[in-house]
């Protein structure tokens, strides 16, 4: 059992992008990795972008996710808004719009420092590919010596943060745990 405080914070593009191939069930996943930390979460984040945050803040998905067990996994949920970017064609020249990720990666990063300054973890398990979050582990590590762990797909974990992780938990590992169950055979609304 261990006694660390530890908290879990999920960049929820990056494990949707890895569901898409691979489907999985959060509250499969979050029982893997309390299996993993030796024991009970202490608090875990979920952050994403959506289209309408009114609106997804209360969609069967996001209710479920805040769901207490056996029910759900009890994440908090941030939502941010999806940010239009207008793009030009390098090729024929022709002008578009997209929509791009805005705000996920600074509360994420903010999420990570304060918490730990507030003394509110002793380990954070992190669930994000890319290294945008070094200069919050270095902090955390460094200067306020918490323990990191890292949670991601071996096919892209950035290096720059497995450099810095006391464990690094492989969800490719964690497949069969974790698989979703057919489509249809329960109403949870717990899709990855």
């Amino acid at each position: 059992m261990s006694d660390k405080k530890t908290i879990w914070i999920v960049d929820g593009a990056y494990l949707f992008n890895h569901g898409r191939n691979k489907p999985f069930d959060y509250l499969k996943l979050k029982a893997e990795i309390e299996r993993a930390n030796g024991g009970r979460l202490h608090e875990a984040y979920y952050l994403n972008t959506t289209p309408d945050i009114a609106t997804d803040s209360q969609n069967a998905f996001h209710s479920w996710l805040k769901s207490a067990a056996p029910r759900g996994p009890k994440m908090r949920v941030q939502l941010y808004s999806l940010k239009e970017l207008n793009c030009t064609c390098p090729s024929c020249g022709q002008g578009f719009s997209r929509s791009v990720q805005k705000g996920v990666d600074v509360g994420i990063a903010t999420l990570i420092v304060k918490l730990a300054a507030q003394n509110c973890y002793d380990r954070l398990i992190l669930s994000a590919g890319d290294g945008d979050f070094e200069d919050a582990i270095t902090y955390i590590k460094s200067d306020l010596h918490k323990e990191f762990w890292l949670h991601g797909a071996m096919a892209n974990l950035s290096t720059d943060l497995q450099c810095y992780a006391d464990e690094v938990l492989w969800i490719d590992d964690m497949h069969p745990a974790i698989d979703k169950d057919k489509p249809g055979s329960n109403g949870d609304g717990n899709r990855s």
